[in-house]
């Protein structure tokens, strides 16, 4: 697939926040728009779209699916195709599944998300409820390596039910990254995104992007300015092939996430590859060339 030559920019962390993203999150999200100081205001897949569009940026429209341990409504993964399609300009998508589901029912899902003409999925492992390296849940990354998708993972704390009384059940060791290691560690032809900077595990999550060379750091859920000063050392120099600019938005607004990076002073070359580059790569993708 090829890409517009004015995209500048690929932001790989980025949610839907229309009717139905709201009704997937009910009160978890609810606290995480407090921690982040974020609007509450739905904005439509096209008006989301535009936004993208104005900036000329493509984004990675993530899906989601907790049923299990939230009891809440997923995102249908024909939403998130349904957008791809529709603004094929601007979106590309990442499924999801629950994998405290039917694991036959998993593998399938993941089989229609790559016939949907979808990218990859996105696992939260703090909301879902589960360890990724559990044996059981193999037979998804197996799907999903034969299949060519990228799987995205939650990584460290979140702003989800931050602040709520016993965070609302939440566990935040589901989402220490040495669990993941193990997942590229077995599934080596298997693309994988840390998603955020991983704190209080961010050494982990830099010594396994280091040691694996299938897995990436995207950049998405703290304002740059807050990037811990490892991260910002390694993404500049051993790992700047390999971390990915992202937002995860609309937590963090595009301009602030932009601004904020752009005062780092990373030198040029690393920027290019953070903005548009690794994720070019990464997702098997070319940019049209031309005068």
């Amino acid at each position: 697939m090829k890409i517009a030559r004015h995209i500048r920019a690929i932001d790989v962390h980025v949610h839907p926040n229309n009717d139905e993203a709201m009704a997937s999150g009910g009160e978890y999200l609810e606290w995480a728009r407090t921690m982040f100081k974020s609007p509450r205001d739905e904005l439509s897949i096209e008006a989301t779209a535009q936004l993208y569009r104005e900036r000329h940026m493509m984004a990675i429209l993530l899906g989601k699916d907790a049923r299990t341990n939230t009891r809440l409504p997923a995102i249908p993964n024909d939403s998130i195709a349904r957008a791809v399609n529709e603004h094929p300009d601007v979106f590309l998508g990442f499924g999801s599944v629950d994998p405290l589901q039917d694991i036959h029912w998993c593998v399938d899902e993941v089989q229609r998300c790559r016939e949907l003409g979808l990218s990859g999925l996105k696992f939260q492992q703090t909301v879902q409820g589960f360890f990724p390296n559990e044996p059981r849940f193999y037979p998804i990354y197996e799907a999903a390596q034969r299949l060519s998708l990228v799987c995205l993972f939650h990584m460290g704390t979140t702003g989800i039910a931050a602040g709520a009384p016993g965070g609302l059940g939440l566990k935040l060791k589901c989402a220490r990254p040495i669990y993941v290691d193990e997942v590229a560690a077995d599934f080596p032809q298997l693309a994988i995104i840390g998603a955020h900077p991983g704190w209080p595990w961010t050494d982990e999550l830099l010594a396994m992007a280091v040691h694996k060379g299938n897995a990436y750091i995207d950049l998405s859920g703290w304002a740059p300015k807050y990037f811990p000063s490892a991260l910002i050392q390694y993404a500049r120099t051993l790992l700047q092939d390999k971390v990915l600019f992202g937002t995860d938005w609309p937590l963090i607004s595009i301009d602030r996430w932009e601004q904020e990076f752009q005062a780092l002073a990373f030198p040029e070359a690393v920027q290019q590859k953070v903005m548009l580059g690794n994720a070019l790569r990464m997702l098997g993708l070319e940019q049209e060339v031309g005068g």
